[in-house]
């Protein structure tokens, strides 16, 4: 006799997300996720708020002091846009003031990145005798305010002859105690001790592990360095106009010089803030995809 055998019992298939339809947000580490409608709610009132001075920026350069004034104000940009522009130009030498403000702005940027990241590198992975007590004392100096050491250094810069001359802005401007702290600190999370040693067997001296293996791992550091380096220059105002007289003004200093007479003129005073934001937006540009870039090249495991 043989056995009967059970029928066979339809169980349903599994389903997965792409048979039912929806795709489900991933939480895990290293997946996508996605936000819900008060996410991105959120974030376009956060870019609207951010992006509105900007945006009432261009809209007061491109009007008239006296539309200006029309409560309620205009909200779309007018047609005197290039007219204030002209009248910036003729008030002030805004030329040669972009000019000034890009040798001043790049130099500093160039200089405080080199140094900082020479010294953040020495802090995060060197050894040598005092290390813990030059850092805490570089990071004390963020406690002083600036404006107490403005006497001393004018005396100094007096006594070289660099008043009114360019590098009387540069020089003190190229070390900063924030950026040999952002970059000892990027440095001790980023660059691996085993990479060091492995060029120190390859017989690699410090100067070339610096270059071959510090710079390439350190450039998103570098980048945000940089920019907010840049952006701190640029939108400096109180030691150049103490170093430097109107006949080499930088942006900043350049800017006080629009809309005089006994009513000022805010539509001139826009249209040149807006003529010295936009290398600041331009620059931004450029870095930004220097971060972007570097974070997700970082973010490939091999």
């Amino acid at each position: 006799m043989t056995a009967l055998a059970d029928p066979p019992v339809d169980r349903p298939a599994p389903t997965t997300p792409a048979a039912s339809g929806r795709r489900r947000p991933r939480s895990r580490a290293g997946r996508t996720m996605r936000g819900g409608k008060l996410a991105y709610a959120f974030l376009a009132v956060a870019v609207l708020v951010s992006a509105f001075p900007f945006y009432w920026t261009i809209v007061a350069a491109s009007r008239s002091n006296a539309e200006l004034a029309q409560v309620p104000p205009a909200l779309l940009p007018g047609r005197h846009l290039f007219r204030n522009f002209e009248a910036v130009v003729q008030e002030a030498d805004i030329g040669k003031a972009l000019l000034n403000s890009f040798i001043v702005s790049g130099s500093i940027t160039v200089g405080t990145v080199l140094c900082c990241t020479l010294a953040g590198f020495a802090f995060a992975k060197l050894r040598f005798r005092g290390r813990g007590a030059l850092l805490a004392i570089t990071v004390g100096t963020m406690m002083i305010p600036p404006q107490l050491g403005v006497i001393p250094l004018f005396m100094l810069i007096a006594e070289l002859q660099w008043a009114n001359q360019l590098q009387a802005v540069i020089l003190p401007g190229l070390v900063s105690a924030f950026g040999v702290f952002f970059m000892r600190q990027y440095l001790v999370q980023s660059l691996p001790d085993e990479l060091i040693e492995a060029a120190r067997v390859d017989g690699a001296s410090t100067a070339r592990v610096f270059w071959s293996i510090v710079v390439p791992i350190a450039r998103p550091g570098m980048a945000v360095l940089g920019l907010l380096t840049f952006m701190a220059a640029w939108n400096d105002f109180f030691w150049p106009v103490v170093a430097l007289s109107s006949s080499e003004p930088t942006v900043q200093v350049a800017l006080r010089q629009l809309g005089g007479g006994y009513v000022h003129d805010q539509s001139v005073i826009m249209a040149g803030t807006l003529l010295g934001t936009l290398p600041v937006l331009l620059v931004f540009g450029l870095l930004g995809r220097q971060i972007v870039g570097g974070i997700m090249q970082g973010a490939v495991k091999g």
